[in-house]
């Protein structure tokens, strides 16, 4: 009996074993994709030569020109953050509150500065500023100086605003009406309401915009590579791509210091949010509230409408058609009239520079496979994470993260020491090849993906998916016929997100690239760099249009998709 019973625990062990092995497995490869690259690195700051050593942190924190560039970082990522912030909140306030017209065409125009890759932004400003652009005609002491900290502080903030107002407006719409109502009916002034009860309600929101648009200063490459190289302004995200583009004695030891000097920047940030958000104590919110609280006379309404298009187009519009005209001349610096007006640029880099045609294919098919291997494998994670709770599959969500938390200068210092040599004496030869920029990208982009995903999944009712599995639905056709119609929206939004971010990816790449592996946007890094204004801002307008028609096209079909599901 006794012999009976100990035969019985060891099966349901060996089963329970079993059950466990595919998360034990998925743990392992996610250990082993997205942490150990992290860990190699912060060895590889601790290491001189064959042994462990402090030497490395001591030679570069006793340079002078580390506490400049770390200045410099933190001056620009706050003054930058500081003018996101600002317009991400107004915006969001007068889209939330007021009756303005036109709110779906002003929110295309909103998102429109964060979805054009901020080095593309970056040239279209130096266009629109420049001797050849609509405001040449000015006296020089009337123009301002991109190629300065102020200059990179206006195109990051510009750049970045739509991350402030993305993450406000909804929570400006939850906040209950009648919270307001009765400190107004309590003799306060609207004034005192907005300080006192709106915004710190609004503060969870406020404080996740912020640390994105802080995040994403910090993790920039394109703009102050763009404008801050050429003026020696230097940032750590510049600096780090300064140091392995050297290729010193010990380069990846000094690059790897600045990256943990980065990453200790971006922590401080996520940490200063944390203790906003538990002083705030905010944790009541209800349904979306989109109708209208302030009625604006018609006289102010108008007023108030002209400004913003004024600053939508001025912001979103005007420095792409400036860009554009540029390509169209046949030389940097002339006007643009009949005489001057050519095709030739287009020509030349369409028919003519064959790096240009491999860095379209290249950044094609590392962008579709990305997005291919997240799709598959970030919907399998987000439904694993979406039935599962507790601890693990917590840690497991947040490792995923880490490599999309860091900056990109230092994720892809994390993957060459990585791939050199992943594990003793295995040499797998991907750094130098197309190969590596397909990891890079799959590591940094899977959680968007995985969000994405997550989201379609939380949507669900989940008492669908168990009445059909009492009724002896196997996975298979859950999957086929409940689950992938309903999260099929949600989860190609996500895979178009990766997709486009991978299509114009230039942080990870500028490192990461090699001969006949370019693309799209080192390609148009080289041309300015190299001072061919006119080939890069015609690369440029090309992959503009093509993500405009891109992003009407993905409309249009959602449209039908929605279309379609009320039908059904």
């Amino acid at each position: 009996m006794q012999q009976t019973m100990k035969s019985r625990q060891l099966e349901e062990g060996g089963h329970t074993a079993l059950r466990k092995l595919p998360a034990i497995i998925g743990m392992l490869i996610l250990i082993f994709f997205f942490l150990l690259p992290i860990v190699r690195l912060i060895i590889m700051s601790f290491t001189s030569g064959e042994s462990l050593s402090v030497s490395a942190y001591s030679e570069v924190l006793r340079e002078s020109v580390t506490w400049k560039t770390l200045w410099n970082t933190i001056y620009i990522v706050l003054g930058s953050t500081v003018l996101s912030m600002i317009l991400g909140i107004t915006m969001a306030a007068i889209m939330a509150y007021t009756d303005v017209r036109g709110k779906s065409a002003m929110q295309l125009f909103i998102y429109l500065p964060f979805i054009i890759p901020s080095y593309i932004t970056t040239l279209a400003w130096v266009q629109f500023f420049s001797s050849s652009g609509p405001l040449g005609r000015l006296p020089e002491w009337l123009m301002p100086n991109l190629y300065s900290v102020g200059g990179i502080i206006f195109v990051l903030g510009i750049s970045h605003y739509p991350l402030v107002y993305l993450m406000t407006v909804q929570v400006f719409r939850r906040i209950p009406r009648d919270a307001e109502l009765a400190a107004m009916v309590s003799g306060a002034s609207r004034i005192s309401t907005w300080r006192k009860v709106i915004l710190p309600m609004a503060l969870p929101g406020i404080c996740s915009g912020g640390l994105l648009a802080f995040l994403s200063n910090l993790d920039n490459f394109g703009v102050p590579a763009f404008l801050g190289i050429p003026a020696n302004i230097r940032v750590l995200s510049t600096y780090i791509y300064e140091q392995v583009i050297g290729y010193g004695p010990s380069a990846f030891s000094r690059a790897a210091v600045l990256s943990v000097l980065l990453g200790i920047v971006a922590a401080a940030a996520t940490l200063i949010q944390v203790w906003l958000l538990r002083r705030s104590k905010v944790t009541e919110t209800t349904v979306p509230d989109n109708e209208p609280r302030i009625q604006l006379r018609p006289s102010r309404r108008k007023i108030l409408q002209t400004v913003l298009w004024i600053f939508l187009l001025s912001t979103s519009l005007v420095p792409f058609f400036a860009m554009g005209t540029v390509s169209l001349v046949q030389a940097y610096g002339i006007d643009l009239t009949w005489e001057n007006l050519s095709l030739e640029n287009y020509r030349y880099i369409l028919f003519e520079d064959e790096k240009v045609i491999r860095s379209l294919s290249n950044s094609l098919l590392l962008g579709l496979i990305t997005a291919f291997v997240c799709l598959i494998f970030g919907t399998i994670f987000a439904y694993y994470r979406s039935h599962k709770q507790g601890r693990f599959p917590k840690v497991l969500e947040a490792i995923i993260t880490m490599p999309y938390a860091l900056p990109g200068t230092v994720l892809a210092l994390c993957i060459i020491l990585m791939w050199m040599q992943p594990l003793p004496g295995w040499y797998p030869g991907v750094y130098g090849t197309p190969a590596i920029l397909l990891i890079a990208y799959i590591t940094r982009f899977f959680v968007l993906q995985f969000r994405g995903s997550y989201t379609a999944f939380s949507q669900l009712d989940a008492r669908m998916e168990e009445a059909a599995r009492t009724n002896g639905t196997n996975l298979i056709t859950r999957w086929r016929q409940i689950l992938l119609p309903l999260i099929l929206p949600g989860v190609l939004s996500g895979a178009l997100l990766v997709l486009l971010t991978s299509l114009t990816e230039l942080t990870v790449s500028s490192m990461l690239w090699s001969s006949g592996a370019e693309t799209v946007g080192v390609i148009i890094f080289s041309f300015e760099q190299a001072g061919y204004s006119t080939y890069s801002t015609a690369f440029s307008s090309l992959i503009v249009l093509a993500i405009l028609l891109g992003g009407i096209a993905y409309l249009v079909l959602q449209r039908k998709w929605s279309q379609r599901g009320k039908k059904a």
